[in-house]
């Protein structure tokens, strides 16, 4: 499968490095050619670099990377036409650290994922991810016992590819649930200011919610 993955910071080289170690064909994207983090990335991994709009055009699959401030500006220069009837995987968080504390926006009565949706109607837009560190994204097993990860989407086929790539990373069909439409976004966006509190108190991300006497 080939991947774009846009975004050169830990989040975007941390899954585009997982990719290629499981055979896909990745493209990290950024804002202007030659950046080097991403070259850097190449390097290390093997894959390529482009920008935002070479990465999305060859790939079958966009993941973004980015925050989620600035995802809407990245993907409209990823272009339109390159996503397109594509699944587009969103695991960005609208987080800015403003007068020494975490804020987000949007929150409550919209989301990163649900404005993405409406910016971009032909993709095929699925929400995960995003609930916890990118280390755990990719390596479940980082995190003791049997612990939960969601998914949210208007697209149903989209959301069974992306729940078959998240086994390829380690999570088990069942432990991903599927929270309905794209609007379920606000909930899993709103979960970081807990998240970034229990960092503090833990020291450590490594840590994840199970749900129990959920069926």
């Amino acid at each position: 499968m080939r991947y774009a993955v846009l975004g050169t910071g830990e989040v975007g080289r941390t899954l585009g490095g997982k990719l290629v170690e499981l055979g896909h064909e990745v493209t990290l994207g950024s804002r202007t050619e030659g950046s080097p983090a991403a070259l850097e990335w190449t390097r290390a991994t093997g894959g390529r670099a482009g920008t935002f709009a070479d990465a999305a055009a060859a790939a079958e699959v966009v993941v973004n990377a980015v925050g989620g401030r600035v995802s809407l500006a990245a993907l409209e220069a990823a272009g339109a036409e390159h996503l397109a009837g594509k699944v587009l995987i969103d695991v960005s968080n609208p987080l800015a650290v403003e007068d020494g504390g975490i804020r987000l926006d949007p929150v409550g009565s919209d989301s990163v994922g649900e404005q993405i949706q409406r910016a971009f109607p032909h993709a095929r837009v699925v929400k995960t991810l995003n609930t916890v560190n990118c280390r755990v994204m990719v390596d479940p097993a980082r995190v003791p016992g049997a612990h939960n990860l969601f998914v949210c989407g208007a697209d149903a086929g989209a959301k069974a590819q992306v729940t078959a790539l998240l086994g390829e990373f380690g999570w088990p069909a069942e432990r991903v649930l599927d929270l309905g439409g794209i609007e379920a976004s606000r909930a899993v966006e709103t979960w970081l200011p807990l998240w970034v509190s229990l960092v503090q108190r833990f020291g450590h991300p490594d840590f994840n919610l199970e749900l129990r006497g959920a069926r």
